[in-house]
């Protein structure tokens, strides 16, 4: 479980760091509407890996919690153990199953899920911090707090993307956007590039505190 964690985190700013490449060649006026949507294509095919990664921390993360004596209510059980497999499912579905007909609800829960870690994450920490201990792992409540952050820039990615995916739209119709709609699409891009740094920065706090605080910890 600690391996599959790890690799969670690897491959979560990893991942981010291939979509950031690629995102270049889609703004880019001076090729070829079909290059675009290629390089489009790749992007949203990389975006997944860290979307899967997202999905399965905290299921991950708090089982392994439990190891370490962080006492969990049968009530958290439940939502520790669904949110990941559910989470998942919506998130795979929205990327395979694009225009399908239950497409816009899996959409809706999808962003209820994450609208509920963003929300629920710091009250949960704050009425749990005696009954799981918290006090007692400080660092625990840290990267739960940061976590809850990292879905609402998510959230925020997703408020400012839209120009950019309309241009996408007409690149992938084989259409030449105009120099205004290419414009639109730098401007959206480098206002979502705020929010992605900031993931990224979240990420790695994450890792360095799991690193700090686990460190000669035996997970029994």
């Amino acid at each position: 479980m600690v391996i599959i964690h790890v690799l969670l985190f690897v491959y979560w700013l990893g991942g981010d760091l291939g979509v950031f490449y690629a995102s270049k060649f889609v703004v880019k006026p001076d090729i070829s509407p079909e290059s675009r949507a290629i390089s489009a294509k790749i992007m949203l095919d990389l975006d997944q890996i860290p979307r899967i990664c997202m999905t399965l921390m905290l299921t991950v993360g708090g089982i392994l919690t439990a190891f370490i004596g962080v006492p969990h209510e049968w009530y958290q059980w439940i939502g520790i153990l669904s949110l990941g497999p559910v989470w998942l499912f919506c998130v795979m579905y929205l990327h395979f199953r694009h225009g399908s007909k239950v497409y816009p609800l899996v959409a809706k829960f999808d962003m209820f899920i994450r609208y509920a870690v963003v929300i629920g994450i710091p009250i949960s920490v704050w009425l749990h911090w005696d009954s799981n201990d918290l006090n007692e792992y400080r660092w625990v409540a840290a990267k739960l707090i940061i976590f809850a952050f990292l879905v609402f820039c998510g959230i925020m990615v997703r408020g400012k993307i839209g120009p950019f995916f309309s241009v996408l739209m007409k690149c992938r119709a084989g259409e030449v956007p105009t120099d205004e709609e290419n414009a639109a699409q730098r401007k959206s891009l480098s206002q979502v590039r705020v929010w992605v740094f900031m993931i990224w920065a979240g990420v790695f706090l994450e890792g360095f505190i799991g690193i700090v605080n686990r460190s000669g910890i035996v997970y029994s």
